[in-house]
């Protein structure tokens, strides 16, 4: 494969990452709104009520109740999910000049290996110490584990660059 090729490709995955990133941090902001539109698609049509629901749709009616209780007694408490947003957009910045230069910014892409290796442990101890059910502790582990992917394939396609 050329050198063209791989820094091809090496773009190509690595914008894919950064876009997930920019995608998760814009979405932290509107919670409250997803939540409407998900509980509104799961069928549940009073926040209320979510102990009338299993599964799931258990699961998002509560979640849903509670940011509409905390928002409308303690709307400032939504100000910790704009910081959650913004640090992804933040650790998105990160990954540009890997992308704009491959070769001796690998180092960024090794950080976010451990980033994603983080994700697990926190998710197991913090939602188990948190109350979130295991399943949706296990989709979170899920952002760790699909997000090494990206980083892997990358440092491979960059020591292929190296090497050529």
């Amino acid at each position: 494969m050329t050198q063209e090729a791989l820094l091809c490709r090496y773009r190509l995955v690595l914008g894919l990452f950064i876009t997930g990133l920019v995608l998760s941090g814009v979405t932290a902001f509107p919670l409250l709104h997803e939540l409407r539109f998900m509980a509104a698609w799961l069928g549940i049509a009073d926040h209320a009520q979510y102990a009338s629901h299993e599964g799931l749709a258990f699961w998002i009616g509560r979640v849903w109740h509670g940011l509409e209780v905390t928002h409308a007694q303690f709307p400032f408490l939504a100000y910790g999910t704009d910081w959650l947003a913004f640090g992804h957009l933040m650790i998105a910045v990160f990954f540009i000049e890997p992308w704009r230069h491959p070769l001796g910014n690998a180092w960024v892409l090794k950080v976010g290996l451990v980033c994603c290796a983080g994700v697990i442990p926190l998710a197991f101890i913090c939602g188990a110490l948190r109350g979130i059910p295991l399943y949706w502790r296990l989709v979170d582990c899920s952002f760790g584990v699909f997000g090494s992917m990206p980083l892997l394939y990358c440092l491979r396609l960059e020591r292929r660059m190296r090497m050529s």
